[in-house]
Formats: structure tokens, sequence, C-alpha cells
């Protein structure tokens, strides 16, 4: 018996949130240590976030291209087949009321 493979969609957005996760450790190293400035006041956390995700949407946009490409294939035939049902139910209703 063979275990099913996550869907193409799963496994981008596992890997999304992991480079965002591993942008955020990175900001908040290098905030930690001055490299970065801390923020104004308590908008610490809110500044950490946000520089993370600045950094990890172009990681994400040029490392995660193959991956993006294949959920896209999996999705599009997703559409292609609902789209078949919905016609052939369509045209089976219009030879019924025919």
């Amino acid at each position: 018996m063979s275990v099913a493979k996550p869907g193409a969609t799963i496994r981008y957005t596992a890997m999304r949130i992991g480079i965002f996760m591993g942008s955020l450790v990175f900001v908040a190293l290098l905030i930690h240590f001055g490299v970065l400035p801390k923020g104004l006041g308590g908008s610490n956390f809110i500044w950490t976030i946000l520089l993370a995700l600045v950094i990890s949407a172009p990681l994400s946009f040029v490392l995660l291209r193959n991956q993006r490409d294949q959920m896209s294939q999996q999705l599009v035939g997703r559409v292609d087949r609902a789209k078949a049902k919905l016609e052939a139910s369509r045209t089976q209703e219009d030879g019924i009321t025919q």
C-alpha cells in the first residue's frame, strides 16, 4: 500500500511558510545583534514580521518557481475536470427538457 503524495498546493504552502519562518529567524537575529534597528517604541514585533515578509517574498518568488508551476498545472487540471463535469451535466439536462 503506497502513501499518497501531498498535493502541490500543500507542498508549495509548506515551503512558503518555511521560507518565511527562516526569514523571520534571520531578521530576529539581525535585530538582536544590532545589525538592523529595533523599530520605534514597542513596534519591534511588527517591524520584525514586516522585514521578514519583505525578505521572504522575493525569495519565494525565485526559489519556488517550479513548485508554483506544478501547483498551477494541478489546479488547471482540476478546473478542467470540473468544467467537463458541468458541461456533461448541462447537456444531460438539455436532453431531458427537450
